[in-house]
């Protein structure tokens, strides 16, 4: 075989060029490992670099309101899906090797391992169950598999069938749980929303199994199948680790919830689709997610903020998810690390966002003069 036949073709070289970006996420694993070996101040890398060092970088590298051709093909985007099928076994072998590695690390005091963990719980949060959302709404059986493991390892099996089920269909609805109110603080959405979207992804799957007339028991419920990889990851980390290993993988699967659900609570606060009587709303449409178009930040998240293009056609892989301008879709001020930042200080989140929901209200539902009486409806419906 010539060494001209294994090199790669221009054109091949461009999809790689324009790929490689977003491979950047791959970095935090390294820097994992380099943390539990050195210890000391690199234990901060992680939350450091997934905060603040994009935070810096979006602000540096600015927007990115380019849009790819929404017809390229599986051929084009082989590049970008591959990163997504890497990172579950790297996520699966970096976790679970530091679960083994970390117990037994003298160097490591207590609270250095604690906080090794919870910079751990960022990544597989803020990369990890991105990836995952990505993954489970493709058709292929492996890539919907990935995205079932990675959920599983942060123990939030249960978001796959809420996500599709009920998010997707009553997004900017009160039938949505992880749609925020307006002026509700995230310090009162996380614990409903912990509690509502389990059991709204439990109903929803024992609704679709009652259509066919069976029971929530039947082995087709898929949460028999979340249960099982869940108590795999548990049982695996204790064999690892012991009792302490299973108390660090505790530690960043809470930390990775926490990180889901704060980029939950921004993707839609304060949007409201028109309620059209009888329990109908209006189709979902671009401005009932917020934009972001920061360009470093959707290189970490794959194009997660823009949200907007997502909801309007939720089937797009994320390489053409197209964002939107000003007059189409509500846009964010800044990207999601600093934005999920300022969300843990509801007197600052609403100083920033709630002016931006009422002008939002003004531009899309200008017939609606009272918001206050409009919501009066807007209650929570029976499942």
């Amino acid at each position: 075989m010539s060494t001209q036949s294994t090199l790669l073709t221009p054109s091949q070289l461009s999809r790689v060029s324009r790929a490689l970006p977003f491979w950047l996420s791959l970095g935090l694993i390294p820097l994992a490992w380099v943390a539990a070996v050195q210890g000391g101040w690199s234990i901060a890398l992680l939350p450091l670099v997934t905060w603040f060092a994009f935070s810096l970088l979006d602000m540096v590298m600015g927007l990115n309101l380019d849009n790819a051709d929404p017809q390229a093909t599986e051929t084009d985007l082989f590049w970008y899906r591959l990163i997504t099928l890497i990172w579950m076994p790297a996520q699966f072998i970096t976790l679970f090797g530091l679960i083994w590695y970390v117990p037994q690390a003298a160097h490591l005091s207590g609270f250095e391992k604690f906080a090794l963990f919870f910079g751990v719980g960022v990544f597989t949060g803020t990369i990890g169950i991105n990836y995952s959302h990505e993954l489970m709404h493709q058709k292929n059986r492996l890539e919907r598999f990935w995205a079932d493991m990675l959920l599983a390892m942060v123990l939030y099996s249960h978001f796959r069938s809420e996500h599709l089920l009920v998010h997707h269909r009553y997004v900017a609805t009160p039938r949505d749980p992880v749609t925020a109110r307006y002026n509700e603080g995230f310090h009162r959405f996380y614990p409903r929303v912990l509690r509502q979207s389990w059991h709204s992804a439990f109903n929803a799957e024992a609704d679709m199994l009652a259509r066919k007339k069976l029971g929530w028991t039947h082995r087709s419920n898929p949460f028999w199948k979340y249960w099982g990889l869940q108590a795999f990851c548990l049982l695996l980390a204790l064999l690892l680790g012991g009792w302490v290993g299973l108390a660090l993988f505790l530690v960043q699967a809470g930390v990775a919830i926490w990180q889901l659900e704060l980029v939950n609570y921004i993707e839609h606060y304060g949007l409201t689709r028109e309620h059209l009587g009888d329990g109908k709303y209006e189709h979902v449409k671009p401005h009932h997610s917020w934009n972001a178009s920061h360009r470093a930040s959707n290189w970490l998240l794959i194009n997660l903020q823009r949200h907007s293009d997502h909801h309007y056609k939720p089937d797009r892989r994320f390489p053409v998810l197209q964002t939107y301008g000003e007059d189409e879709a509500p846009q964010l001020p800044y990207g999601y690390p600093i934005m999920t930042m300022a969300a843990m200080i509801p007197p600052l989140w609403r100083r920033v966002m709630n002016p931006r929901v009422r002008d939002w209200r003004r531009r899309y539902y200008p017939q609606v003069t009272d918001w206050k009486d409009y919501n009066k409806h807007l209650t929570p419906l029976p499942r």
